[in-house]
């Protein structure tokens, strides 16, 4: 029972990960003839804020990398943020077991 309860929850994590992608429609180009770009962030809103307050702005630094487009900018940042999660997770689960096995220690040490 157990194991399939595992395989229902992976499936249904995929299905939730994946379906709004599946769903969601592209919208029309914008008026400037561009188009338009479903996942942009707040990043591309205040570069183009900045660009029309002060039109002869430019950057002090340049990216190492640029994404070929912003759904996959999107990606790298959620999977940064995946592994910062996983990676605070796991500290904090080796800590609580660590403080765990501590006290069992000291426990026996004073019987």
């Amino acid at each position: 029972m157990k194991r399939y309860q595992n395989i229902w929850m992976i499936l249904a994590v995929i299905l939730l990960s994946a379906l709004p992608l599946w769903i969601v429609k592209k919208p029309v180009p914008c008026m400037n003839g561009r188009e338009a770009e479903i996942f942009t962030g707040a990043d591309d809103k205040a570069k183009e804020i900045v660009g029309s307050i002060s039109p002869g702005y430019k950057p002090w630094f340049r990216s190492v990398m640029e994404p070929p487009s912003g759904e996959i900018g999107s990606l790298l940042f959620a999977l940064q943020a995946a592994a910062g999660a996983g990676f605070l997770g796991y500290w904090y689960g080796c800590s609580k077991t660590r403080a765990k096995q501590d006290k069992a220690i000291r426990k026996e040490i004073r019987c």
